[in-house]
């Protein structure tokens, strides 16, 4: 069985693993005659590549995406297009001592019970590594998505939370974080300091915006646009929680805070709040989609954990090698990426079925 694709007419398939020669990926159902060149995928690669501070893993990975396939003379095809970037900095040694150990947190375990064998250079296919590619594939399906914005900022690290009167966007390029907060970012930079002097690692909370979604996308029961959201942001390495909109605050609210009230505005429908994060009913409002997701402190820490081997000893581990003590920092891109693949896949999917359908939110006619 395949299961490394998700997406239906903008379909996604990742292939590689983390320590193997390349890592690539193949998108399929991408329009033709959108402009599409290696200059257009590496800004974004380049804002999660690792390396960059010393707030994230020290691999020095230059992530140069090329495009094998797909284009012709800077512009889609029609047909698959394909990338590939080369693995240069690997260290397997690094990884010796956990061969015949699993790792608490990870998936050494699991992929050991389930295939029978697995990789354990930097976890294998199971490792953040993949991810890059992730990446690429929401570069291109920003070229089909035209006329939406989609931003993402960390919003919580560890038990510390941003304050949201101070939210600035323009921030997030000015701090390793991704973050809208200027003084929240400070206040990291101390707090993540002590935690990678101490060899431990700590979760975080990513928020994502979409501005500019038509009203359409998404579809009754089993095609929700905020099903594919979470299940895209849930397949992300150490993502352990999603909320849509309010999310679980929803639950402390009574019927009339949460409702979000309408109003005709210029032959428009406006709404006076976004409780429900741009989705009602499994379908986009035309509102902006708004998700967030948790992802958990790094496994890889250098404190001594209780774990067992492969010949069903109890050992202890202590987890070497070069990793984020804040993985939250690199999953902002990703969750955009994922995030920007599902609007795509749906947008498309709403255009071959409602080829006639308003991109704003106004009242059919009858």
């Amino acid at each position: 069985m395949s299961h490394n694709s998700f997406g239906h007419l903008f379909r996604v398939t990742t292939w590689g693993e983390s320590h193997g020669p390349a890592i690539g990926a193949v998108v399929d159902g991408c329009p033709p005659g959108l402009t599409l060149t290696e200059s257009d995928i590496q800004p974004w690669l380049d804002r999660r590549r690792p390396g960059q501070s010393k707030f994230t893993t020290q691999r020095q990975e230059p992530d140069q995406v090329r495009i094998l396939s797909g284009t012709f003379e800077g512009r889609t095809t029609g047909t698959p297009i394909a990338f590939v970037i080369d693995n240069v900095d690997q260290r397997s040694k690094d990884y010796g001592d956990i061969a015949q150990r699993f790792r608490p947190g990870h998936a050494d375990l699991t992929y050991a019970l389930k295939y029978g064998i697995r990789d354990y250079r930097g976890g294998g296919r199971s490792s953040a590594r993949e991810t890059a590619m992730r990446v690429a594939a929401g570069a291109v399906a920003r070229r089909v998505l035209d006329t939406v914005t989609i931003r993402g900022a960390l919003v919580q690290m560890g038990p510390h939370k941003i304050d949201r009167s101070r939210w600035d966007w323009a921030q997030i390029h000015e701090n390793p974080f991704f973050c809208p907060d200027p003084v929240a970012a400070a206040q990291w930079e101390e707090y993540l300091s002590a935690i990678r002097k101490s060899g431990s690692s700590c979760g975080a909370v990513i928020e994502l915006v979409a501005e500019g979604i038509p009203p359409g996308l998404g579809a009754p029961v089993y095609g929700k646009l905020d099903a594919d959201i979470a299940g895209a942001l849930m397949s992300i390495n150490a993502v352990k929680g999603v909320e849509i909109g309010d999310g679980f605050e929803a639950a402390a609210l009574s019927g009339e805070e949460n409702a979000d009230e309408m109003t005709m505005q210029d032959g428009l429908v406006t709404f006076g709040s976004n409780h429900a994060g741009g989705v009602l009913g499994g379908i986009s409002t035309s509102q902006p989609v708004v998700a967030r997701f948790a992802v958990k402190p790094t496994s890889s820490i250098l404190a001594a954990r209780r774990s067992v081997d492969m010949q069903g000893q109890d050992v202890e581990i202590i987890t070497k090698g070069r990793h984020d003590p804040c993985v939250g920092i690199r999953a902002v891109p990703v969750g955009e990426a994922m995030l920007a693949c599902v609007l795509a896949d749906h947008l498309l999917r709403h255009r071959a079925q409602n080829p006639h359908a308003p991109i704003e939110a106004r009242l059919p006619r009858n």
